[in-house]
């Protein structure tokens, strides 16, 4: 995954010394980039994870906030590219590695960061995807039924080439949370009968066609695609693993932050660090002896949800579904792994 909806519309100079050149690659303002650095609170000579680095926006928020070190992750190779060049530019502060935030624990060995003092997140799929036709991410544009973040795995083509009508049915409706899945399924089918269905636009007007009416202001079609790209990356998978791997690379007192944009992200997030807070229940119908025999490895720096403020959402529109979740990390020991929900959600999909 990479950094996520952020107003992509000018370049975040670290300080009033840092030239513009059309030649290098520009960071731009994520959402809720300064209620992520009050979450972080970045100090000098603290090493800093942007685990979803995108456009670079949160890293250079994070190294014009202090004095201190950002390993930025990504799996798309694209983003690898504009990381390397502007890394080229910050002194040796910036480190830029390839692959999924899921495994952090061994990609960050492999550059020996040290102590951990925060981790960021901004999940989804970014401007820069959805804006280039042929990633195949968005319905506004004709190009190959791809969706891809990597190149690596099936496409959205090969999914929908390859599910049953249920199964198809059940991956729209459980992480779309489509209401008219089963139509659209069905619609999905039927064309695909007469011939492949390659390409996001005729994707989209299957879509259109199958639904009877949309939702005031969001595409027929909006629902369906972002089910077919979380599937094609895997991303619930991804965030749970890449949650377990925070736990286990925060120092005493490090901080985690994570931004999602939409309600199954954002209850994922929330599950996982009320299990392991403070606030956690001592038993639980479903694992009693789990929670009885582990003590809380995060403590919530909020109750609720951080959630943009009008200005932003004005200034960025795509910014009203975004929510921010931030915790700081305990002594008590990394808990023991556990199937997740993403694991359960995948077994139901028959994945």
């Amino acid at each position: 995954m990479t950094g996520r909806h952020g107003d992509r519309s000018g370049p975040e100079p670290l300080d009033a010394n840092c030239e513009r050149d059309e030649q290098q690659p520009v960071a731009h303002t994520p959402v809720l980039v300064d209620a992520m650095l009050a979450a972080l609170a970045p100090r000098d000579d603290g090493v800093y994870v942007d685990a979803t680095f995108g456009a670079g926006g949160n890293s250079v928020a994070l190294l014009g906030a202090a004095q201190c070190r950002v390993v930025g992750i990504d799996r798309d190779p694209d983003a690898i590219r504009r990381g390397r060049k502007l890394a080229q530019r910050l002194g040796g502060r910036l480190t830029i590695i390839e692959g999924r935030f899921g495994e952090m624990v061994h990609l960050l060995a492999s550059v020996s960061a040290g102590p951990i003092a925060g981790i960021a997140f901004d999940l989804g799929v970014s401007s820069t995807q959805l804006d280039t036709p042929e990633r195949g991410f968005s319905f506004r544009f004709d190009g190959p039924l791809d969706m891809r973040m990597s190149g690596e795995a099936l496409s959205a083509a090969d999914l929908i080439a390859s599910l049953s009508e249920r199964r198809l049915a059940e991956l729209i409706r459980d992480f779309g949370e489509e209401r008219f899945a089963r139509r659209i399924a069905r619609a999905i089918t039927a064309a695909r009968h007469c011939r492949p269905i390659q390409r996001t636009l005729e994707l989209a007007e299957i879509v259109r066609a199958a639904v009877p009416k949309s939702e005031s202001g969001q595409d027929p079609a909006t629902r369906t695609f972002q089910a077919l790209r979380i599937a094609v990356n895997d991303e619930f998978g991804e965030l749970d693993r890449g949650l377990v791997a925070a736990e286990k690379l925060l120092m005493h007192g490090g901080r985690l932050a994570v931004v999602s944009f939409h309600s199954l992200e954002d209850r994922q997030v929330k599950r996982f660090l009320q299990t392991r807070g403070e606030r956690a229940p001592r038993t639980s119908r479903h694992a009693p002896e789990r929670i009885r025999g582990s003590a809380p490895s995060f403590k919530l720096l909020a109750r609720r949800a951080i959630r943009p403020d009008p200005a932003e959402i004005a200034r960025n529109p795509r910014a009203r579904s975004a929510r921010l979740r931030a915790a700081e990390r305990t002594e008590a020991p990394v808990w023991m792994p556990s199937r997740t929900g993403a694991d359960r959600l995948q077994e139901g999909q028959g994945a």
